[in-house]
């Protein structure tokens, strides 16, 4: 990928900023999605968004036409900016596409005594079968941040099946390194703006699941909890069966098992992400030959403006789909 930012928009922090508040998400008009409730194995429940149409014809999912599968990152929905990128793209190509939620995403808090995590691949694993057996064209999976961790684990975990499922996939500006990508957004301006951010709404939802769920948690715990570590430590490592922060990092990272993916992988990363430290990630000699590697100097994470102010975010979602569609 050969991207420059624009001059009105330097550093890493900014380009990170700035695309997700104020850069044109879309080209045109927002995607327009239509809901459907999925029951889980486990008898929860997650929503997937899928594109109302393209062409303003058909409704999105019938036909042959590739289906692009949209992966949000923490704390993120259908309506990121990125996820409207995508979903714009698909329809301008005449794909279909799909936009599944996490649990506890889509703006009604999911029932089980669980949530989501950055390692969560059974769950990736659920929804593209469910997708592959409704769905007649060839799937694409794009996951971004949390989610592009997840799904490159799935594909690592499942090896050769994987091109069962779909015909390529790509992470973007995901924490391949968890430990790296949790200490660096602890620190400094990152702690002060990124990680408060992000407890702002992850925090809340974790006490409406001990409402839900009694003695799930240690409430004093959680609230006293200031950065990722302290609250992965609480909530997420054990309520999905890791022993503690540092085993849930470990476990849940998918840049040592990059070498296991059997399908083609486009892994996105610019190296002035203030969330993945550029020195933590893979060179080329440590993936696997399925894997592709693209680390522009600029970019942000998830930022990738384009264009004159206020910029446009659709630079990033258009390369990536012009490499998934060179799959197909």
């Amino acid at each position: 990928m050969k991207y420059i930012a624009p001059r009105w928009l330097p550093g890493g922090q900014l380009q990170t900023i700035w695309p997700a508040l104020f850069s044109r998400r879309t080209h045109g008009l927002a995607p327009v999605y239509r809901r459907e409730r999925w029951t889980t194995p486990d008898a929860d429940f997650i929503d997937v968004d899928f594109l109302a149409g393209w062409n303003g014809q058909q409704p999105a999912g019938s036909g042959s036409v590739p289906m692009l599968v949209v992966f949000h990152g923490l704390e993120g929905s259908s309506r990121s900016h990125y996820c409207e990128a995508f979903a714009e793209v698909a329809r301008d190509r005449g794909w279909a596409c799909a936009l599944p939620h996490f649990r506890g995403c889509s703006g009604e808090l999911n029932r089980a005594p669980r949530a989501y995590h950055s390692g969560d691949h059974e769950e990736i694993a659920w929804i593209l079968a469910r997708l592959h057996a409704q769905h007649r064209g060839p799937l694409v999976a794009v996951g971004v941040s949390l989610g592009g961790n997840a799904l490159l684990r799935w594909a690592a975990e499942v090896g050769t099946d994987a091109a069962r499922c779909v015909a390529a996939v790509a992470a973007v500006c995901s924490p391949l390194d968890l430990a790296a990508g949790g200490h660096a957004i602890g620190k400094g301006f990152n702690r002060q703006i990124y990680t408060r951010m992000f407890l702002r709404t992850m925090v809340p939802k974790a006490l409406r699941k001990l409402q839900q769920h009694p003695g799930l948690f240690n409430r004093d715990a959680l609230l006293a909890a200031r950065n990722l570590y302290a609250f992965d430590n609480v909530f997420t490592a054990p309520l999905h069966g890791f022993r503690n922060t540092e085993d849930y990092w470990q476990r849940a990272s998918s840049q040592p098992l990059l070498p296991q993916v059997r399908v083609p992988a486009l892994v996105v990363n610019a190296l002035n992400d203030p969330f993945v430290p550029g020195r933590s990630l893979p060179k080329a000699s440590e993936v696997g030959p399925c894997v592709t590697l693209w680390q522009p100097q600029h970019g942000g994470h998830v930022g990738f403006a384009h264009g004159r102010w206020p910029g446009h975010v659709r630079a990033m979602p258009d390369a990536v789909s012009d490499w998934l569609t060179a799959q197909l």
